[in-house]
């Protein structure tokens, strides 16, 4: 047990304090920039305060650089990867936990490893399939066939470039709360599981009317992580995204607003500044108003 005395309560609040300000100072840098006109931005130094733009730059970001659709966008693929995660995960742990088949442990440590490899690294394989989905599936299917009856099937050609759907698919696999979801089944005591079987209750009615209500706040905390991380993604969306009018999204257009309207002009930092606003302000609301949730399903302090 740590002995608290005022030096050292003073000197914790100082290291508190020193870490909000440099955690505060560019967003504020942020904001004051996004309140001034082109001129201002530009000179050096930056004003301190905020100036009376902010109405103007705001307008002319959502106007002109058609963040309207863009933010649509983005809060589908954010809303469809936070769910497909959600829903894959829990279905793959209960599987892990509850089906005593002889590879379930197989599986369980392959889903892991892939924590090893962030999108970056698998980024050329799942563009690959995600262009063709059937491909990988039907160069497999036809080398067995054709070695063993030397015939060939064709496979229909399925892309997911250039769709909602190829945003959202190729990224709800999560090993992150595959493994959220095992280590609280493990948790659950194996009576539930013994009362509902005695109930006549199958493995679905186990899963959907007694471990989901008990899983909220671990759903709650996934749930906040994903959609900030699925809303962020920027490198996935600009690979596979080539029709940016009708399916680019928010992060996509950001880098836009930085050059100016001709070759060699200043940047346009006043209005890329209003943009970086507009974009953290979805994931930021989430977070505040999923706050409470996210802190119980962290630290388990409901169970």
């Amino acid at each position: 047990m740590v002995e608290r005395t005022p030096i050292l309560n003073a000197l914790t609040h100082l290291v508190m304090l020193s870490g909000l300000i440099l955690l505060l100072l560019p967003l504020y840098v942020v904001f004051v920039a996004s309140t001034h006109d082109f001129r201002t931005v530009n000179t050096v130094p930056l004003p301190l305060f905020p100036g009376d733009r902010m109405i103007e730059n705001w307008t002319a970001v959502w106007n002109s650089a058609g963040f309207g659709p863009k933010m649509l966008n983005s809060l589908i693929m954010a809303t469809g990867v936070t769910v497909g995660k959600i829903v894959l995960a829990a279905l793959s742990a209960f599987s892990i936990v509850y089906f005593r088949y002889r590879l379930r442990m197989v599986f369980f440590w392959l889903i892991f490893i892939t924590l090893m490899l962030p999108l970056e690294v698998r980024i050329v394989p799942t563009y690959a399939v995600a262009a063709d989905v059937f491909r990988p599936l039907g160069a497999t299917v036809n080398t067995v066939l054709d070695t063993i009856a030397g015939i060939r099937v064709a496979f229909p050609e399925w892309s997911l470039l250039n769709s909602h759907a190829g945003l959202i698919l190729p990224l709800v696999a999560t090993a992150t709360g595959t493994f959220l979801y095992r280590q609280f089944f493990l948790t659950v005591p194996d009576e539930l599981a013994e009362a509902a079987k005695m109930d006549g209750a199958g493995a679905f009615r186990f899963f959907r009317d007694v471990l989901i209500p008990l899983s909220r706040t671990n759903m709650a905390a996934l749930a906040t992580i994903m959609f900030v991380y699925a809303w962020n993604q920027y490198l996935w969306p600009l690979l596979i995204i080539t029709d940016v009018a009708n399916y680019g999204t928010a992060t996509m257009q950001l880098q836009r607003l930085v050059p100016g309207p001709n070759f060699g002009e200043p940047p346009r930092w006043h209005t890329a500044m209003a943009g970086t606003l507009m974009v953290m302000l979805p994931p930021l609301l989430v977070v505040i108003f999923m706050q409470r949730w996210f802190v119980r399903g962290l630290v388990n302090t409901d169970r």
